[in-house]
Order: structure tokens, then C-alpha cells, then sequence
């Protein structure tokens, strides 16, 4: 331990201090206390009784006044369902702004339906159980002990996905014995199958699995290395689950307690180990003494116990997760097709402009240098390029942020490199004016290219130009822009269109 001298020789001289002080008033009680005891002890006592009160009345009062004691306030527990919902509810309507603008009519249709049963989710809570695992661990028959608990009349509509019970299938409505609310349940195809068939059920049944309220991750032996994987990665997506071994009824009981600790052991840093639950829900038949044969009920219980514990005490946060957690997914879809959308729409404005320079500056030539600080057209280009990425700007904004790129332009000696590099790119048969007014309209072009898609950048990142700076995404669109097969053919075209 290391000995703070200073500190030490501070807190050896507060405490003498107070004791001095202590003993001081402690002597001066003892006096008063003698002088007033000649004349009655009671009328002493109480003199110095209240001396010590008022004295502490008053020290109380001043530690209260400077501040260094208040009194904590009870704190009301947070309401976490309660914020969860709403924030759910309004990453919908975020998800719902950004669904709108999207053109491509089907795409826009099928998030929005995506987005309405969310919302319905929200408002009419219904659980989703869903079931996953390999085929061969006893999933399918762990849903059908499940159903068989609750009654024929219980059971509501029967959707199969993907148009075939091979893609699994939802029954809607299932009420569990021990459990107040129904709830819908979900049977994935199996998992980790060869053959390009069974991969495609497999993502299939990761597709189903990310839907779920609650997942039941059946096995029937430690967990392989690819399922060990694919659990923790469904865990690290948020999703609540219960590791459930089945078929225990195959292992001796002391043998499955050991590989159920082996497991609570093994996903200890993702599940509490009250989350790995042991079931047997198609017990093997055993041979009766007579022959006959004897099947067992499923052992359900302790699955059941758990469940019911997660839907009374978490049922509407886990709800309201899960909404949230797959309306962030649809609005990373709906940002992807957007991106999509003004990149194509960017892209047509930028050849249009560019291509227009090339006629009004063939036909007008002009210093180079001030290509983009005096066409107004840029400016246009940029208003235009602001729209489609949802910035409001001014033509007088636009033609400053013009200027600026130009020079940008200049002081990384981008312009007169252009010029070079497109002077020695085009025919030596085109001569005098034409030589001229054909590099710079060419130039003029291939200028406004990069000018337009370096804003592009600064639009799509919300008016920011980055860490680099404007320099930085200039010099980024000039190296993508001058492979030499594009300025073959962009030169190409260029002159075809100013000669024509």
C-alpha cells in the first residue's frame, strides 16, 4: 500500500484539532455544570443539556445550509416495457417516413405490410413461440407434445410459410395449460442439413427464428460446434431463448443432470442457468413385464414452469424488443433501398448536367480555372442533387458551395492536371479553336462529374464532407473517375456531343 504522507500529516492534525477543541468544551461544560450545581444539580443539567442542544441544533443546521448533506429521494423503479413500447412505436413511424419515399412501388408495399403487423403487435400482443433446431434433435416432436396439451378447439388457424410444411408452420391461438394468455407457435424447418436444399431451410429457419418473442433451441447432446455458433449468434441479436435438451428419457438420470450443468456451464456468459431446461417430449416405449407396451407421458413440467415464468414477469418488454429490434432491421432495408433509389436518380443528374456543360462551353469557351466558379449550371446541378437527398439549400448556397469546390479544385492542382490529361487523350487531327474549345468543354465536363458526385457524398452524410475534409472526397471521386477504360470512352462521348 502506498503512504500518502501529506494526507496523513493533514488527517493527524484535523483529528488533534478536534479533540482539542473537544476537550476545550468539555471543560467549559464541566465549569458551568459546577457553578450552577451550588445551587441545585438538576438546574446545572439542564443548563448544559441545552448548551450541547442548541450547539448541535446549530451544527446541524449549518451542514444542512453549506450543502454537504441532502437527503436521497426515493427513486420510482424505471417503467422499461413501458419505454420500450414507445421507443418501438416510434422507430415505426421514422420506418414509416422512410417507407414513403421509396418509388419502387412493390418494395414500398411489402415493408409496409411488414411495418402494419408490427404495429399490430404493439397494439394486440400476441407471443410468439418459436421452435428451432435440428430435425433430428426432436423439434417437430416437441410441437406436437406442445399441441397436444391444448385442446382441438384452442387451437386457431394453421399458417404454413413458404407454402409448405417442409418451411415451416404458425398455429395461432395455442393455449398452454398454465399459461393466462395464448399464444402463436412457430415450427422452423431443421438446421445445419446438407445438400443445397437443406441450406436454404436452414436460412429459412434463421429468418423464422429472428421473429421470435421467445426461441426454444431443442437439442439432444452437447452442443456441436455449428450450433453452439448459430445459438450465440441469435442470442447476440437479442433474442430471449431457452436451451432445451430433449430426450432425456434415452440417458440414465444422473447422465442427463450432468450434461444439462455441462451445458448451463457451457452458455453460462449468454443464459442464466435456469434458461437450460431438460424435457423428454416423445419418450421412448417401454416393455411391460407382460410384454405389453408402456408410453410414457412427455415430460414437459419444468419447460412449461419457465415459460409461463418469462410471459408473466417479461412477456410485453420481450414483446416490445422484438418489435423494436426487427422495425430497426425493416428501416435498415428501407435506408438500403433509398440509398439505392438516389444514387440512380444522382447518377441521371449528374450525366445530364454534364453532358449540358460540354455544349455551353464548346460553344462559349472560358478560362478553365473558372469553369465551376462561373456556371451557373453547377449551381443548378447542386440544387437538384440536395433535393433528391433531402437538403434545402439556396441557389446563392449552392453557387457558394460551388466556388468552394472549384477552389479545392485549383489548389490540388486537379484542374490543370485534367486538362493535360484530356489535351493528350484527344485526336491531334482537331486543330486551333477546336482544339481548345474541345478540351475545355471536355475538361467542363469531366469537372462537373466529379463536382457532382463529390456532393453526393456531402449530401448522403447529411451536409458533412467528413474527417478528410472537402480535399479528401474530391481527391476520392478524381481517383475513382480516371481508370483508363472510363476516359476512353468518357472523352469519347464528350466530343461526339459537343461536334454534333
Amino acid at each position: 500500500m502506498k503512504f500518502d504522507f501529506w494526507r496523513s500529516l493533514g488527517l493527524v492534525i484535523a483529528v488533534a484539532l478536534t479533540l482539542g477543541i473537544l476537550l476545550t468544551v468539555l471543560e467549559r461544560l464541566v465549569y458551568i455544570y459546577s457553578l450552577l450545581a451550588v445551587l441545585s444539580p438538576w438546574l446545572g443539567g439542564g443548563v448544559v443539556l441545552g448548551i450541547v442542544l442548541i450547539a448541535s441544533g446549530s451544527c446541524w443546521w449549518g451542514i444542512r445550509a453549506l450543502g454537504f448533506w441532502r437527503p436521497q429521494r426515493p427513486r420510482s423503479a424505471p417503467q422499461v416495457s413501458t419505454d420500450r413500447a414507445i421507443a418501438a412505436d416510434q422507430n415505426l413511424q421514422a420506418l414509416q417516413q422512410q417507407v414513403n419515399q421509396i418509388q419502387d412501388q412493390v418494395a414500398r408495399q411489402a415493408l409496409l405490410d411488414q411495418s402494419s403487423d408490427l404495429r399490430q403487435s404493439l397494439t394486440n400482443p400476441a407471443f410468439k413461440l418459436v421452435i428451432f433446431g435440428t430435425g433430428s434433435a426432436g423439434k417437430t416432436s416437441l410441437v406436437n407434445a406442445l399441441l397436444n396439451l391444448s385442446s382441438a378447439a384452442q387451437v386457431g388457424e394453421v399458417a404454413v410459410t413458404m407454402g409448405t410444411t417442409l418451411f415451416g408452420e404458425i398455429y395461432q391461438q395455442v393455449q398452454l395449460p398454465g399459461l393466462a394468455a395464448t399464444l402463436d407457435l412457430v415450427d422452423c424447418p431443421g438446421i445445419l442439413e446438407s445438400g443445397a436444399a437443406g441450406q436454404q431451410r436452414g436460412e429459412i429457419a434463421r429468418d423464422l427464428a429472428t421473429t421470435a418473442d421467445l426461441l426454444l433451441f431443442v437439442i439432444d447432446h452437447d452442443l456441436t460446434q455449428s450450433e453452439f455458433a448459430t445459438l450465440t449468434a441469435l442470442l447476440e441479436l437479442g433474442k430471449r431463448s431457452l436451451l432445451v435438451l430433449n430426450k432425456i428419457d434415452l440417458y440414465a438420470k444422473t447422465d442427463w443432470q450432468i450434461l444439462q450443468a455441462h451445458l448451463q456451464t457451457r452458455t453460462q456468459s449468454w443464459l442464466d442457468p435456469a434458461d437450460v431446461v431438460a424435457i423428454a417430449a416423445h419418450p421412448q416405449p417401454r416393455t411391460l413385464e407382460d410384454g405389453q407396451a408402456f408410453y410414457p407421458q412427455p415430460r414437459l413440467q419444468p419447460l412449461l414452469e419457465r415459460i409461463s415464468g418469462i410471459l408473466t414477469r417479461d412477456g410485453h418488454s420481450l414483446i416490445a424488443d422484438n418489435v423494436l429490434q426487427r422495425s430497426q432491421q425493416l428501416s435498415e432495408t428501407a435506408r438500403h433501398l433509398l440509398q439505392t433509389q438516389r444514387q440512380a436518380q444522382a447518377n441521371q443528374v449528374i450525366e445530364r448536367y454534364q453532358w449540358l456543360v460540354v455544349g455551353v462551353v464548346f460553344s462559349t469557351p472560358l478560362p478553365v480555372i473558372d469553369l465551376l466558379a462561373t456556371a451557373a449550371i453547377n449551381a443548378q446541378m447542386i440544387t437538384e442533387l440536395a433535393k433528391i437527398y433531402g437538403c434545402e439549400i439556396t441557389l446563392d448556397q449552392a453557387k457558394e458551395l460551388a466556388a468552394s469546390l472549384s477552389k479545392t479544385m485549383a489548389s490540388l492542382g486537379l484542374i490543370k492536371g485534367v486538362v493535360r490529361l484530356i489535351t493528350t487523350a484527344i485526336s491531334v487531327t482537331i486543330v486551333g479553336h477546336l482544339v481548345r474549345a474541345t478540351v475545355q468543354a471536355v475538361t467542363a465536363a469531366y469537372l462537373t462529374r466529379i463536382a457532382g458526385y463529390s456532393f453526393v457524398t456531402y449530401f448522403s452524410q447529411n451536409q458533412d464532407w467528413g474527417d478528410g475534409g472537402i480535399a479528401e472526397v474530391v481527391e476520392q471521386q478524381f481517383q475513382l473517375n480516371r481508370r483508363e477504360q472510363f476516359m476512353q470512352q468518357f472523352i469519347k462521348e464528350a466530343i461526339q456531343r459537343a461536334l454534333t
